[in-house]
């Protein structure tokens, strides 16, 4: 079994999203969940962005204790000046720097040719270098950069003392396939690899972060950047709990976190409240609905044995059980099942004649709650 690095950007790619500005004190708060969650690397924000991003950082680097913290720069010597600035109190600091390197970025964003865009790196590795011995490069846009050049950077980095390569889908246009066959390159081309870790980072833009991300541990990386509850920029990052419990669930991957899975819940539900960003229902792992059960044939599998329908234990991820919820597609199981929840043993004939009240009642509601049921059985005549 191999470790994959979780590094969270909850609190720096994830705070991106219009309207979900916390202030520090928050940030505090949600920093210190993650640390006791598990997560290896806590990336707390963007220093020179903001005086506010510069005192969370510092704080956050004062607060956590196990997780490494990170701050990101561009391939700047004020914004790695600053960076350098914010983390000296963490325990295990690191600076996030690097560069656009695909022909979009390079001509359109930065003017320069692919020898300028190396120049650049490597003098932003080194400078970061200068200050911390933990330095990650950030190759914006790998997902669209043909792979030799990504290969050229990467080797000039690792020489400059990069410790972390990240290969980002930044526009989240890769398939797993293309992404993961990107991650196979690099292990195989680059000269000096095994001195460096790759890490994913992949966006959602066509819902194929969480798989591309998969794609990328499967083929060569050991770190996955993510976000609670998938948020960050336009359709958001790799969601956290998603790449966790899938790793989890399945062994044959031979690949695992450190997360304490049991906090994903609460901490998913925490991210939501503090950012005022609802967690859609059908969200795989902590959605409201993702452990819940309406159709008769499923919460009668449910009932009987609860892995015929669900491949994970709710209490792993913090939920308390699962929810057999009633609506007109609900089936007797599921009725008797709740009516003993709350006091009522019913047979056979009693059971088929309540049930016709049920449906009744049913078709007119959404759902039938624990409140309405005493009412439904006393109509039922039984």
């Amino acid at each position: 079994m191999e470790y994959v690095e979780i590094f969270d950007t909850t609190l720096r790619d994830g705070e991106q999203v219009p309207g979900c500005k916390l202030d520090s004190k928050t940030k505090l708060i949600i920093a210190e969940q993650l640390d006791l969650l598990g997560v290896d690397v806590l990336e707390a924000g963007f220093p020179i962005s903001s005086p506010g991003d510069f005192n969370s950082v510092e704080e956050i680097s004062k607060l956590v204790k196990n997780a490494t913290v990170c701050g990101l720069t561009r391939a700047v010597k004020k914004d790695i000046d600053v960076a350098a600035e914010a983390l000296k109190y963490a325990v295990r600091p690191r600076i996030h720097t690097g560069i656009g390197t695909s022909e979009m970025h390079m001509r359109y964003k930065f003017n320069a040719t692919p020898d300028q865009i190396i120049e650049r790196a490597i003098a932003a590795v080194a400078h970061a270098k200068s200050y911390v011995e933990d330095v990650e490069f950030y190759a914006e846009d790998a997902g669209r950069t043909d792979n030799e050049f990504l290969a050229r950077v990467c080797e000039a980095v690792i020489k400059a003392g990069a410790t972390v390569l990240n290969i980002p889908d930044t526009t989240g246009y890769c398939l797993p396939e293309e992404y993961g066959a990107k991650m196979k390159y690099l292990k195989e081309n680059v000269k000096g690899i095994e001195k460096a870790r790759l890490s994913c980072h992949c966006h959602n833009d066509l819902g194929l972060a969480t798989a591309n991300s998969i794609a990328g541990v499967q083929h060569g990386a050991r770190q996955i950047e993510c976000t609670i509850n998938g948020i960050g920029e336009r359709a958001g990052n790799t969601s956290l709990e998603e790449v966790v419990m899938i790793m989890r669930q399945h062994p044959y991957l031979q690949l695992d976190t450190r997360i304490n899975s049991k906090m994903l819940f609460g901490i998913s539900q925490l991210v939501s409240e503090s950012m005022a960003m609802p967690v859609q229902p059908n969200k795989a792992v902590v959605g409201a609905n993702a452990f819940a059960h309406s159709s008769g044939i499923h919460q009668d599998g449910v009932i009987k044995k609860r892995e015929t329908y669900e491949i994970m234990d709710p209490k792993d991820v913090g939920v308390t059980e699962s929810a057999i919820v009633l609506t007109a597609r609900s089936g007797r199981a599921a009725l008797a099942y709740r009516a003993k929840n709350i006091g009522y043993e019913l047979d056979k004939l009693q059971l088929d004649k309540v049930y016709q009240q049920f449906l009744v009642v049913a078709d007119q509601k959404k759902e039938i709650n624990d409140d309405d049921l005493p009412k439904i059985i006393e109509a039922s005549n039984i």
